[in-house]
């Protein structure tokens, strides 16, 4: 956990530090005319997404919250976890979808909710399920979606920038100004970008790191990983297409399960359809070597690569 800390503060250094360069050298080259108008905007679109937010998600996901006695085994796995985390207990809803996944959001921890889908209750046992519940009330102790939309106000902002000085700047600058600060912003909107979706994948490692603490077992959180992975592979594309933007809530990125399948086949000795623990142990002492391919898909995704994922959980199987 201290280099996922280490690595954590020095991307926030380095974010902060580039925030910094940028105001200054845009400030330097253009004045303070504009820059003000695009923090207020992007900050108020930033507080808007903040409050609107959830429920934008519970109509995208078509989530309905569900009473104790409908699903009283499910509300007292989420309750003693909340109780474990010291945290408050969230609502708990169920997502009327066949996607294999589950969810947290909120406006902060009172604001909780976590959410399973329908594709995931007939998939996963209980110890596994357990598991996946969780990594995502760890997501909500941390406080990871509050932290990702702060941060995504950084590459919001240069993107606004970028785009008012490569379409209207240049019209009123003579001297070519204006396009050199479009394009100077447009590379810091793509590097931020790229250092948030870092951010992101870091948050991920923290809430697996978070169900084990919570007294979840290496092993059944990277056997829930492993029949994401399978369940996801076998769900429409088409489907998979309408939730495209909110994957980054979800605790494996199903759009990427196709690409997975190969490399996690090998973990499964027996062919069982789960990760046993003598499995993940012998994991542990294997070297996991990407492709090309599999190392830019991880960069531009908010989920670290599947294989990674489940290797960092055999550093944590006793």
């Amino acid at each position: 956990m201290f280099w996922l800390r280490f690595k954590m503060m020095l991307l926030l250094t380095v974010l902060f530090a580039i925030v910094y360069a940028a105001v200054s050298w845009i400030s330097y080259a253009a004045g303070i005319t504009n820059f003000y108008f695009y923090l207020i905007l992007s900050v108020g679109m930033m507080f808007v997404q903040y409050m609107i937010g959830p429920k934008i998600v519970e109509w995208s996901m078509h989530v309905k919250y569900v009473r104790r006695e409908e699903y009283p085994r499910l509300y007292a796995v989420v309750e003693s976890l909340a109780m474990k985390a010291g945290i408050p207990a969230p609502k708990i809803g169920i997502a009327q979808i066949p996607i294999p996944n589950a969810f947290a959001f909120g406006r902060g921890i009172k604001d909780g909710r976590v959410c399973v889908t329908r594709g995931i209750l007939d998939l996963l046992d209980e110890e596994e399920l357990k598991a996946v519940l969780g990594h995502e009330l760890s997501h909500l102790k941390n406080r990871d979606v509050l932290t990702i939309t702060l941060l995504s106000v950084i590459p919001m902002i240069m993107y606004r920038i970028a785009w008012q000085f490569l379409f209207y700047g240049r019209r009123r600058d003579s001297r070519g100004n204006g396009l050199l600060i479009g394009l100077v912003a447009f590379l810091f909107y793509f590097i931020t970008n790229l250092l948030v979706l870092y951010a992101s994948r870091i948050r991920e490692y923290f809430a697996d790191k978070g169900s084990v603490e919570l007294g979840n077992r290496p092993a059944a959180l990277a056997s829930s990983l492993y029949k994401l992975v399978y369940g996801s592979a076998r769900i429409n594309k088409d489907l998979l297409k309408e939730t495209e933007g909110l994957k980054a809530f979800f605790v494996n990125d199903p759009s990427r399960a196709i690409n997975e399948i190969k490399d996690l086949s090998q973990l499964d000795l027996d062919k069982s359809g789960t990760i046993d623990p003598s499995e993940l142990l012998l994991l542990r002492n294997k070297q996991v070597k990407l492709g090309l391919s599999d190392k830019l898909m991880e960069v531009l995704s908010t989920h670290p690569n599947m294989l990674k994922r489940i290797k960092r959980l055999s550093d944590y199987h006793v």
